[in-house]
């Protein structure tokens, strides 16, 4: 027996090889024009398939606008772009109620969140209200207006991009917005060797517009096709157990003043079986929560300021948790 056959049902219960099939070609398009951001586009694809927003974040010129864009682009839906800025106002994201004067009766329009993948640069640019009006969107994936209530078009999925260095004219995020997002996916520099690359494939393409080399590959009903099979995949009770302990062990952390969410443990749950299903898996291992856990957890938890002073890390925290919690066996 396997290290991990205990945890697999008797037999393959669901099909997956559709999904890894579509989601690998997925994968290919962006790589034609990113280079060396592979784990980072793996998240991304697994986030979706978990049905969870990402927050990315990195400092400038790391590709995490064109990466968002480009897996847009691999997806056969309705894509909207939204700056934030310091001025943006809760009815330039939402929409809002304008007078018809033909008929003399307001009539709603749509605002950009209406999309089915939304991409906001620079989240942390808009005041409070602004963020407001997006968190109703994220949590309960519906914009209210004028009491007036208007449901979001599934598949909906919001990409958000901040830079952690610059603070000038900023917000920082509230935790419970924070909570909203299924992933943090921190984006840092490329090697040399594929920084090289990155240039000599820029000089090779010339006048050609590289957004234009990505082609759609799903469409909406795939993904939320795939979706649901997502929700079959067999966890071990074992596995739950897992989840559960590794979430507690962040509540009464010293090094921590504020541990993970029971919405903490469900994301865990969830994007590990999305991304058991993309590696050909019907079942989730506890190598599948040890790999989701640091992209979930990281955000969720506060560090106590004795241990900033020292120079920690939520990372390094979280790691400690899951090598101090028992593997199941």
């Amino acid at each position: 027996m396997s290290e991990f056959e205990k945890f697999k049902p008797f037999e393959n219960r669901i099909d997956l090889s559709e999904l890894m099939q579509k989601i690998a070609q997925a994968k290919d398009e962006i790589k034609k024009v990113i280079v060396g951001q592979d784990d980072m586009i793996h998240l991304l694809f697994v986030s979706i398939l978990a049905n969870g927003h990402s927050l990315i974040e990195g400092v400038p010129g790391v590709a995490k606008t064109m990466i968002s864009k480009l897996l847009a682009k691999t997806i056969q839906a309705d894509f909207a772009r939204i700056q934030f800025t310091p001025d943006l106002m809760p009815s330039d994201v939402t929409g809002t109620s304008i007078l018809d004067m033909k008929t003399n009766e307001f009539e709603f329009v749509k605002g950009p969140v209406f999309g089915n993948i939304v991409l906001i640069d620079e989240i942390n640019r808009a005041p409070a209200k602004t963020q407001a009006a997006l968190f109703e969107c994220m949590s309960e994936g519906q914009v209210t207006v004028d009491g007036v209530t208007h449901e979001l078009e599934k598949p909906f999925l919001v990409l958000a991009t901040q830079n952690p260095v610059e603070h000038e004219g900023t917000y920082r995020l509230p935790e419970a917005q924070l909570d909203r997002f299924l992933f943090k996916i921190n984006i840092g520099y490329p090697s040399t060797e594929h920084e090289i690359q990155l240039l000599t494939e820029e000089q090779d393409r010339k006048n050609t517009n590289k957004e234009s080399l990505v082609q759609a590959v799903l469409s909406k009903e795939e993904i939320l096709r795939f979706q649901e099979l997502v929700k079959e995949v067999y966890v071990h009770e074992e596995i739950i157990k897992y989840i559960a302990n590794i979430v507690a062990r962040t509540r009464d952390n010293a090094s921590l003043t504020l541990g993970a969410s029971p919405r903490a443990s469900l994301a865990i749950l969830n994007a590990s079986k999305a991304l058991a299903a993309v590696n050909g898996r019907d079942f989730v291992t506890p190598e599948d929560i040890k790999q989701v856990a640091f992209p979930i957890i990281g955000h969720r938890v506060i560090l106590t300021p004795e241990r900033e002073m020292e120079g920690f890390n939520s990372q390094q925290v979280i790691q400690q948790i899951i090598d101090d919690v028992e593997i199941p066996h």
